[in-house]
């Protein structure tokens, strides 16, 4: 559907005007779809995307900082995220030997099977495959890395 449809105005200033609000548009409809998936684990869009980085790590723990790096959604306070993660069981935290005001977190099993069972639907390939095709997917990610550039935002 068309962004002038969705939001229901046929007035942009131009068309990077109307590319803004359409990426914007966008990533809170992604965004939207992505959270429900997640939720039907209990669990939200940034502890996934905690879960899927220690996954990456995975049999080694890894730290708070490390963890704030990698966040697709850069939030300050990963420590009250990976709390909530450990009362669920998803993820353990202990003392890290090499600094000791820094936390090792790792994924416990369960974690990895919460994230085995929810790989498919958030890659959201149900949605793509259905409308645009491997060539448009590459060809947007080249646009959407163009749009960043020097990502000085």
């Amino acid at each position: 559907m068309k962004i002038e449809d969705e939001i229901r105005t046929k007035k942009f200033g131009n068309e990077r005007h109307k590319a803004t609000i359409n990426i914007v548009f966008t990533s809170n409809w992604i965004t939207n779809i992505l959270e429900k998936r997640a939720n039907i684990h209990q669990i939200t869009l940034q502890q996934f995307n905690v879960l899927r980085i220690l996954r990456g790590q995975h049999p080694k723990s890894t730290t708070n900082n490390l963890l704030k790096e990698r966040m697709l959604d850069k939030m300050p306070d990963v420590s009250r995220i990976i709390d909530r993660l450990v009362i669920k069981e998803l993820v353990s935290k202990g003392k890290c030997n090499s600094d000791r005001r820094a936390v090792d977190v790792k994924i416990t099993e369960k974690g990895l099977a919460i994230l085995a069972e929810l790989e498919e639907p958030m890659m959201m390939m149900d949605i793509l495959q259905e409308n645009i095709n491997e060539d448009e997917c590459r060809q947007l990610n080249e646009l959407l890395d163009k749009l960043r550039g020097n990502s000085l935002g």
